[in-house]
């Protein structure tokens, strides 16, 4: 499977973005899918996961509350909707592919990178 992220940008602080991971192939459903972010300097960082059916989800503490990762199997896409951003939410955004039932093994590393969006929160 190839993923491809987008829906990045400009925000203020308090905005909302909805990132989207378009994924290639026939197998997107039988792979957790999940969103990690990178600032410059610091090593790649889980956000969050969604199992292989989308009856599982797991979050990072630091946007628990504040994003919600969903994903359609009919149409190949996993999403990541970001509410009450913050500066520090600033990163470029990849989605990834990892084992179906990732929200239940949260450090487990993924199979497959997609390509990154950027998104930055301005204060």
């Amino acid at each position: 499977v190839q993923l491809q992220a987008s829906g990045g940008g400009l925000v203020q602080t308090g905005g909302s973005l909805r990132l989207s991971c378009a994924a290639s192939g026939r197998t997107f459903s039988s792979y957790g899918m999940g969103w990690f972010r990178q600032v410059p300097g610091k090593e790649r960082e889980f956000v969050a996961s969604i199992s292989f059916n989308g009856d599982r989800t797991f979050y990072t503490d630091s946007v628990k509350g504040r994003s919600t990762i969903s994903r359609d199997n009919a149409k190949n896409m996993v999403a990541l909707q970001m509410d009450s951003l913050r500066p520090e939410d600033t990163a470029v955004y990849y989605c990834a592919a990892g084992t179906p039932a990732w929200p239940q093994y949260p450090a487990t590393k993924p199979y497959i990178w997609g390509q990154g969006t950027q998104v930055t929160v301005s204060s």
